[in-house]
């Protein structure tokens, strides 16, 4: 069978090029499952939880039965009410042992179909009782996975299923019931502080505070994408050097695996056909993943439509993300913040060294695109750059002296008699707002995470395969301008450039507007100051 790259649903070794989970599943078994611990892998969307729970199943299969549901399968009347609730379990769980190799697989069935049939009226206390005489006469401990629970987090009978599941784990040295049980789901189940009592009680507990945190690392690292590359050059015998694009592919997405899966997808079925890359080298190559970014980030797909939407539904989400994004604002990181927690839970953001960033480079560069587009009919500096668009590409090159030229005296001529506040605020946004339509379509552009602060940001620019590294940065006086151009020289060592941009924004009433060109330990540094 001819194996592909696949960025929907779950990801089969023998239909698909995918990332091996042994290590993982490894984990998983001897730090939750063999201690009998109940937790939830809670991870945003396109995350690679299905796919994880379809292979944990094969894994412990040797030494557990293992019961799989899908709770996408159970329909919205099925959560009516605990008794039509706990009938429609049953039935799921025995069909779940259809895949179960157990000599008392039948006896265990049998028991969830009796109760079926002998208490038609039966609820969740009937059927934990059926459960757990289930598990005490089970030959191997059984392990409940559930995937999809979000589908029913709204439901009074999902909370009532997940009290059931927590009173028997708390009594299970009494009450015999599932060795392990395993949630996957967007949402945090654990924090779920939902009404188990009357209103008049006003009294809120969370339903599933016996679960354990699950710590497992579900991003893709560098060593895997690779070993993944490796499976599909075994196969192509396309020369590529593995490492740099593995890491070209790491530096975009942080090991998110559905976008490395799309980035590799986009490469070998529609990249392989661009007449730009003429050579089948020059597919499999940093050139061809930053080509295949450009062309993701354009894409309607499911992850970005869910982000767009949410940024909708949360609007202090929003907030947070353009304060860092536009005016290097350092949020510090705090679980208990609400739009913190729902930028994390979604996968958008992550906590690096105490302080919120976005998760990667494509959702990064997807903001700035989103809120860019909110301003591109009215903004007067972007009608520039649309304007004088032509004169920056020269022989298909793009021209970044010009560029730095034309912004400067752009900005003076729209901005420059406002007042300290609004450059301070908006320099950095502006500039960016003049660049996008400029390299929109041909080229690329990204934010260097760690030098993203409010007196520096560091641009780097990718267009048809040549680098651009331009230093934004608040005007604090000599010596701090000073180092600003040692780091950048250092920077352009690390991109093994001989020239690299700084544009200043300086609030100095005498200084004098304009570009000039320096030379710097060998490096040319072309200074705009506005």
């Amino acid at each position: 069978m001819k194996r592909k790259f696949n960025t929907t649903g779950f990801c089969s070794p023998q239909r698909h090029y995918m990332v091996r989970l042994d290590d993982r599943l490894k984990k998983i078994k001897e730090n939750y499952v063999d201690c009998g611990e109940y937790f939830v892998i809670n991870r945003g969307r396109q995350y690679g939880k299905t796919t994880t729970l379809g292979a944990l199943e094969q894994y412990l299969k040797d030494d557990y039965i293992v019961l799989s549901l899908d709770f996408q399968e159970i329909s919205t009347g099925e959560f009516e009410n605990a008794v039509i609730f706990s009938q429609t379990l049953a039935q799921k769980l025995a069909v779940a042992f259809r895949y179960v190799k157990a000599e008392d697989q039948e006896q265990l069935r049998d028991m969830l179909l009796d109760f079926k049939k002998n208490l038609p009226n039966g609820g969740l206390s009937e059927l934990f009782e059926c459960i757990s005489s289930m598990c005490e006469n089970s030959s191997r401990p059984i392990v409940l996975m559930i995937d999809e629970v979000d589908s029913a987090s709204n439901n009074q009978v999902f909370i009532d299923f997940l009290a059931q599941l927590r009173a028997y784990y708390i009594k299970r040295d009494k009450m015999p019931t599932f060795h392990s049980v395993i949630l996957a789901s967007v949402y945090n189940i654990k924090n779920l502080k939902l009404k188990l009592r009357p209103e008049s009680v006003h009294q809120y507990n969370s339903p599933w505070n016996i679960a354990a945190d699950f710590k497992i690392d579900m991003n893709f690292s560098t060593v895997q994408i690779a070993d993944m590359l490796k499976e599909y050059e075994e196969e192509h015998h396309t020369g590529m050097d593995r490492q740099a694009v593995a890491e070209e592919i790491y530096a975009y997405t942080s090991g998110y695996p559905v976008l490395v899966s799309a980035i590799c997808k986009c490469i070998d079925e529609d990249i392989a056909f661009d007449e730009e890359f003429e050579r089948q080298e020059n597919i499999w190559s940093k050139e061809g993943v930053t080509h295949a970014v450009m062309r993701i980030l354009v894409a309607n797909i499911p992850l970005f439509e869910s982000m767009i939407r949410h940024l909708d539904d949360y609007p202090e989400m929003k907030q947070m993300f353009q304060a860092i994004l536009f005016q290097g604002s350092e949020v510090s990181y705090n679980p208990d913040t609400k739009e913190i927690n729902l930028a994390c839970m979604f996968g958008y953001a992550v906590n690096r060294k105490g302080k919120v960033q976005i998760a990667n480079r494509i959702f990064e560069t997807r903001l700035y695109n989103y809120f860019y587009s909110e301003e591109e009919l009215s903004s007067a500096i972007i009608c520039e750059a649309k304007r004088d668009k032509n004169c920056f590409i020269n022989n298909g090159r793009l021209d970044m002296d010009r560029v730095m030229s034309r912004f400067v005296v752009s900005f003076d001529e729209i901005y420059g008699q406002n007042n300290e506040r609004f450059v301070e605020d908006n320099g950095r946004r502006l500039f960016l707002l003049y660049l996008k339509p400029i390299i929109n379509g041909t080229g690329n552009y990204y934010i260097e995470a760690q030098t993203r602060n409010e007196r520096r940001t560091d641009i780097i620019v990718d267009y048809l395969g040549e680098r651009f590294v331009i230093e934004l940065k608040i005007w604090r006086g000599n010596e701090y301008n000073e180092r600003g151009e040692r780091q950048l020289t250092e920077y352009l060592d690390y991109y093994h450039l001989d020239k690299g941009y700084m544009l200043s924004f300086n609030f100095n009433q005498k200084k004098e507007i304009g570009v000039k060109e320096i030379q710097i330990g060998g490096k040319t540094i072309m200074e705009a100051v506005v």
